[in-house]
């Protein structure tokens, strides 16, 4: 089960888009996974044949949980076929019996085991040195971990329970073997930790996530308030944000856009925000401190940007899946993936990588009337990047007043992955590629 973003515990599956045997390539949708948000299109990242199916329909399982397995194209898959024949061959009276050399000792290698997959190994309480490695040499990768929890080989003294439940534990000094867990597999979550805390001394908590509802009804919509609630809970309290703003002049940029969008038909049209996304998408791989996550207690700064666009969903609720290396698009591709995101977005069908990707997030509120946006970052990104309604304003230009179009753009920054300095570079670095926008 892919996590599918920082407030999502667990998620069910709604629908099997393979069976056993089945041949896949990497990128192929294997499964709808429905979330407290929307229902998520599961792709695989791997080229192979699917060999067992883990996790039927309509079961609810925590992230990190194996939902399938993969083989070689030319293996059998698990099935109600007859077993292969273990009896040895039978070799000819004539036939002097093979002679089998034994294998010589192989030298002691040192395994190779990197900190992420360690620490993924301690979130899933599994004894990493008792992990088989599948990789060269004996390295150990991700998936080993992953399978080696799913079959409970975990640690001694394991309690099961999610990241955001030992952070708070952590916090509040609360030993977790003495609780009882009311998550999947009996697993300890953040709100089974927030009701142990005596009253007087105890913070605001958010109720339980209530489990998704694949049929989609009325449940779904409180669900997912639940999620944003919670979700915005743990960044105001753990990410000290600092805020910029400027204010940017788009005359230059909308008198192109108007010139440019006269020799397109109308359903191919660029509108204002692509404009802006596409600026942003830029400033990140110019300015590549605010893109990318904190992790544990450093920045991992993206080679890639995917750019999250926060999305109001009909009957409320908000989502910020991402346009996958948007600096590289044109800004007609831009357009054309903004579309189909807001339209999939909206009818609640997305892929796994979409919601997982994003390395920074822009909120564009100009439509609703707002003329600034002051964000909250969705963790562990370490920057969100907002933009307001775009209005007339008296503004100096080339020595002469007058009124122009301009727009406010904000920066919340994560003050333990950058400074003002570093915020002020990217505001600086949008103003710029939005004053010469034949170039983006």
């Amino acid at each position: 089960m892919p996590s599918l973003g920082a407030d999502m515990e667990s998620g069910t599956i709604v629908e099997w888009h393979v069976k056993p045997g089945d041949t896949v390539q990497r990128g192929d949708i294997i499964a709808l996974v429905a979330t407290e948000k929307s229902d998520i299109e599961v792709e695989v990242f791997d080229n192979g044949a699917v060999r067992e199916i883990l996790v039927p329909v309509g079961q609810e399982v925590a992230v990190g949980t194996v939902l399938a397995r993969l083989g070689d194209s030319a293996e059998p898959s698990v099935g109600p076929s007859s077993p292969p024949d273990s009896s040895p061959p039978v070799v000819p009276p004539s036939t002097p019996a093979p002679v089998i050399p034994a294998p010589r000792p192989q030298p002691t290698e040192r395994r190779v085991i990197s900190p992420l997959i360690r620490h993924r190994a301690e979130e899933l309480g599994v004894d990493i040195d008792h992990v088989v490695g599948s990789g060269q040499g004996g390295a150990v990768h991700r998936s080993d971990v992953e399978s080696a929890a799913a079959t409970g080989k975990l640690a001694s003294g394991f309690v099961r329970a999610s990241p955001r439940a030992r952070r708070r534990a952590s916090e509040l000094g609360i030993d977790l073997a003495g609780l009882v867990g009311s998550g999947p597999d009996d697993s300890i979550t953040e709100a089974d930790v927030e009701r142990t805390v005596p009253s007087e001394v105890a913070q605001p908590t958010v109720e339980p996530l209530a489990k998704p509802d694949i049929r989609g009804d009325g449940n779904q919509k409180a669900a997912m308030r639940r999620a944003i609630a919670s979700l915005m809970e743990r960044a105001n309290r753990e990410i000290p944000h600092y805020y910029l703003n400027t204010t940017i002049d788009l005359q230059p940029a909308l008198d192109w856009l108007a010139a440019t969008n006269i020799e397109r038909p109308v359903a191919e049209r660029i509108i204002p925000t692509a404009m802006l996304l596409k600026a942003t998408a830029r400033a990140a791989r110019e300015v590549p401190d605010l893109n990318g996550f904190w992790v544990e207690d450093h920045v991992e700064q993206s080679g890639s940007v995917h750019l999250g666009v926060a999305i109001s969903l009909r009957g409320g609720g908000l989502i910020a899946p991402a346009i996958l290396d948007a600096d590289k698009c044109t800004l007609v591709e831009l357009m054309v993936r903004l579309r189909d995101l807001v339209s999939r977005a909206r009818s609640g069908v997305l892929r796994a990588s979409e919601m997982s990707a994003p390395t920074i997030t822009v909120s564009n509120l100009g439509d609703q009337g707002a003329e600034a946006v002051y964000g909250v970052i969705y963790p562990p990104q370490v920057a969100l990047i907002g933009f307001g309604k775009i209005v007339e304003r008296p503004w100096a230009h080339e020595g002469m007043l007058g009124v122009r179009p301009v727009v406010t753009a904000t920066v919340a920054g994560d003050h333990r992955a950058s400074d003002g300095h570093v915020g002020g570079l990217f505001l600086a670095a949008v103003d710029r590629l939005l004053q010469r926008p034949e170039e983006l």
